[in-house]
């Protein structure tokens, strides 16, 4: 048995879709559906049983397949960056964790979580995901402060000798549709190219970067599943990693090829970034991947640009398809 919370999520059914294509169909999917429609998500794979994630720790003490669980891989998370009630975010965000760690940790369970790059702030102090520098971050935003808080309960408490932590970097494809806001920049500008041959970025408000030359890490998803799946069969990769593909692009470049998928010509409009995101916007991201090499994982080509196509291409303008549809 393997749990993966947030399951119904963009990155937890596509790791459900990635254990289905090795034939692992043993899963307990984890999530809160509420009202949006990642209930689809579930479509189409197969597993063992869907569990409300408040009725998580009631199961495994008492459902009759808790004591085979051999991996928990723990996505679920309030992953809104504009959520200002830092109390619900350290409610499940953090201590949700720190329970589901420990439960890990007690049955000799692996434990694969979460941890984002919004730890790293306005990347002032550098994007290395070196232990001694943890303490020292300072995230720009609530959410980024609750993944902090719980990265730096691992290393204080000595797990990063016994779990593995991922910091996903700017995550887009298929399975994505339902975050609404906060789905990538991808998928919002596909239907303004769409629609109106025209895709909308914000302006800069720094004197060191132009309009739609800010900077992300942007990575795929199933160069995302990869480094999942390296964690999962690679029980001594331990500690706290960077999952990025190390090469940063523009915004400008990501608008550029989303209008050649669509065979337009690139028409960028620039307009003003809302004053509540102007202090709390991160301009640069690159992730630091020297510390997962090291510990055996490949590098990544980059394949941007046919990424960002393909996604448009394959799935975006056939339907919103799903990524185990494929």
């Amino acid at each position: 048995m393997i749990i993966i919370t947030g399951a119904a999520g963009f990155i937890g059914s596509a790791i459900a879709c990635a254990l289905n294509r090795r034939g692992y169909h043993n899963l307990i999917l984890v999530d809160k559906f509420g009202e949006a429609e990642k209930w689809t998500n579930l479509l189409g794979l197969k597993f063992h049983q869907f569990v409300d994630r408040a009725f998580l720790f009631d199961e495994l003490d008492s459902a009759p397949w808790a004591k085979d669980v051999e991996a928990v891989i723990h996505m679920g998370a309030c992953a809104d960056t504009t959520m200002r009630d830092a109390d619900f975010l350290n409610e499940w965000n953090v201590e949700y964790s720190h329970l589901l760690c420990e439960w890990s940790l007690d049955h000799n369970v692996r434990f694969i979580y979460a941890s984002s790059a919004a730890v790293y702030g306005d990347g002032a102090l550098g994007f290395s995901d070196d232990d001694k520098l943890t303490p020292q971050l300072k995230p720009l935003n609530a959410y980024g402060f609750s993944k902090w808080l719980f990265d730096c309960m691992v290393l204080d408490r000595g797990w990063q000798k016994q779990v593995a932590g991922l910091r996903f970097f700017n995550v887009f494809g298929p399975n994505e549709y339902h975050k609404g806001r906060m789905a990538s920049v991808i998928f919002h500008a596909y239907p303004q190219a769409r629609d109106t041959d025209k895709v909308r970025l914000f302006e800069s408000h720094r004197n060191d970067y132009g309009h739609g030359e800010q900077r992300r890490d942007f990575i795929h998803i199933e160069e995302v599943l990869d480094g999942v799946l390296f964690a999962l069969d690679n029980k001594k990769v331990n500690g706290i990693f960077n999952l990025g593909t190390g090469t940063p692009h523009t915004f400008n470049q990501l608008a550029e090829n989303v209008c050649l998928a669509l065979g337009k010509k690139a028409n960028i409009e620039y307009f003003p970034m809302p004053e509540d995101l102007r202090d709390r916007y991160q301009y640069h991201t690159a992730a630091d991947m020297s510390k997962l090499q090291a510990a055996g994982f490949k590098s990544f080509p980059d394949k941007f640009a046919d990424y960002v196509q393909s996604y448009v291409r394959d799935y975006l303008n056939r339907g919103y398809r799903k990524l185990q549809d494929s």
